[in-house]
């Protein structure tokens, strides 16, 4: 029987193991089949249809055709190298995150696999359409003031955002509460 270093069951233990496995790939290999999707049938249907965009809410929310060149807000707008390199970094450091510090921690799985699902999709629009994302919903927050137009991929960055506050809070809540049994 070999033995194990301090390091080998260092990386034993943090490692997500098959359920950790299925939620993250579930989620982002799930998250970026619907957004690939969503682009692909709402801009196609746009062109054909309603070339103008679509009320979904009277007055609230629209289904618009808007090529972005930039990041989140037109951030960086032109910059497509830095972009596209932003992007793989973020799609590694997910990674690595996941394999070595996820272990038994469903909800920050869950979290880097939305996460890994935006950048790739946003990505994947960046190396196949020109340096452009392809965004179609137009919320209106206030009478004539638009929010600027997002995608699945953006919603699911927000939400892999949120969800790693939570676990952030939680973890902290959980450190808390052993340093003060000690």
């Amino acid at each position: 029987m070999l033995k194990q270093t301090g390091s080998e069951k260092k990386t034993a233990a943090a490692s997500p193991g098959f359920s950790g496995h299925m939620v993250f790939w579930s989620v982002a290999v799930g998250g970026l089949g619907l957004d690939l999707w969503s682009k692909a049938a709402v801009f196609s249907w746009l062109q054909r249809r309603h070339p103008t965009g679509f009320d979904l809410v009277n007055g609230l929310v629209r289904l618009v055709a808007v090529q972005n060149a930039g990041a989140a807000f037109g951030i960086a707008s032109g910059r497509r190298v830095l972009l596209i390199a932003v992007s793989a970094v973020a799609v590694a450091a997910v990674v690595v995150i996941f394999l070595f510090r996820s272990r038994a921690r469903i909800l920050l799985q869950a979290a880097l696999g939305l996460f890994f699902a935006g950048v790739c999709g946003n990505l994947y629009d960046r190396l196949f359409n020109g340096g452009f994302v392809r965004d179609f919903i137009d919320v209106v927050y206030w009478p004539g003031r638009h929010w600027p137009a997002f995608n699945v991929a953006d919603s699911m960055l927000c939400a892999a955002v949120g969800l790693l506050v939570i676990e952030g809070l939680r973890d902290g809540r959980h450190k808390a509460v052993e340093g003060s049994s000690q």
